[in-house]
């Protein structure tokens, strides 16, 4: 403690006990405790210990140190070259600073294209298009009778597909008896038996369904065509029946094969028939078969052997009238004989001959209650 601090602080004491003695005076009239007589006498030692205490208080005051400025930080320099950086003490923590360095932008992600000649490749290649609604949409009347001979083997598809797929397969010329179905669609082994009740067991599977084929642009094929697709070996897949009655018309977004193992080669299978036929995939669709193509980019797409397909796709039909002068074009020619036929199966060309396993001579044309091209008698 300073002397000054000392000497106002008892200049405070002796005002203090003198405030109180003048004020009493004042207002007895006098006071006993320093003899004071009449209220001018206390009037001064009231005024004399006021002066005091200002006096006392302003030395104390003036005594007291001041209060250290808060700390100031030092400014920030506007550019890195006009200023240096103040160094951190050894135990400052460590301050982040914003990065003015702009975010790059991501770029979004390219869809996966594939080697060349991959399925994820000819995939690319397909349109996309909304689904087509299935007005017109018969079974038979668009895609043929199940299930026919389109490659004059004398064999049925159904027939043809039993025996590419099954092993140890007995049966009696054409027709597949017995036989054991490593079903690609599940795993399972699945014994085939024919019967009324057991051929179901295993059913021929359109890996491009007949429907979905239908929405995707098959309506604009010729009905030959569309037979063909039908009946094309790379869209048929023998396989367990419950499990392919219950993927319907489904296409890749809405069904897959509960054998993930295969899902690869089902759905390259898909974008080859799609490919063969000139066929469209939905949004969703295509969108699905990347997702699994991505997992086997170098899996290849099945060429088919049966279709030639690449687009053309069957000319709108002119409603001539019977007074119409005949076409001046040549007719395209016929056909070599196409060998065993079933009669009243659809058939292409027009003018195509063939026979029943019977020896009857069949021509591929129509009739005057049908117009479109069926195998009938040429008798």
């Amino acid at each position: 403690m300073t002397p000054w601090v000392g000497i106002g602080s008892v200049l405070i004491v002796v005002a203090l006990l003198g405030l109180p003695i003048g004020v009493l005076g004042l207002v007895r009239g006098r006071s006993r405790a320093l003899r004071l007589r009449g209220r001018r006498a206390a009037g001064a030692v009231l005024g004399a210990s006021v002066l005091t205490l200002i006096v006392g208080t302003a030395t104390v005051a003036a005594t007291q140190p001041a209060a250290a400025p808060p700390p100031v930080a030092p400014p920030v320099a506007a550019s890195a070259s006009t200023a240096s950086v103040p160094v951190a003490a050894p135990d400052a923590a460590p301050v982040a600073v914003a990065s003015t360095r702009p975010v790059a932008s991501r770029r979004p992600t390219a869809a996966p294209t594939g080697v060349p000649g991959s399925a994820l490749a000819v995939l690319d290649s397909l349109p996309v298009k909304g689904r087509a609604p299935m007005t017109g949409y018969a079974r038979v009347a668009e895609f043929g009778t199940a299930w026919l001979d389109v490659d004059r083997n004398g064999c049925d598809t159904r027939n043809d597909i039993l025996r590419r797929d099954l092993a140890d397969t007995t049966g009696s010329g054409c027709r597949v008896l017995r036989g054991v179905l490593d079903d690609p669609y599940t795993g399972r082994v699945v014994d085939f038996v024919r019967g009324e009740g057991t051929s179901t067991a295993v059913q021929i599977d359109h890996v491009v369904s007949l429907g979905d084929a239908w929405q995707t642009g098959a309506q604009r094929l010729s009905q030959a065509k569309r037979i063909d697709l039908a009946n094309d070996p790379i869209n048929l897949f023998a396989v367990d029946g419950p499990t392919n009655e219950r993927k319907g018309d489904g296409d890749t977004a809405t069904w897959l094969p509960p054998n993930k193992a295969f899902r690869c080669t089902y759905v390259a299978h898909q974008v080859g028939v799609k490919k063969a036929y000139g066929l469209w995939v939905a949004p969703a669709e295509k969108a699905a078969m990347q997702r699994i193509l991505t997992t086997c980019p170098t899996a290849r797409a099945p060429v088919s052997s049966v279709s030639d397909v690449v687009l053309p796709v069957a000319a709108p039909r002119v409603h001539r009238s019977t007074a119409a002068a005949p076409s001046s074009a040549p007719k395209p020619p016929a056909r070599a004989d196409a060998g065993v036929v079933h009669p009243g199966a659809f058939c292409s060309p027009q003018g195509a001959t063939g026979h029943t396993a019977k020896g009857t001579p069949m021509t591929c044309r129509t009739s005057a209650t049908d117009t479109r091209d069926r195998w009938r008698s040429s008798l």
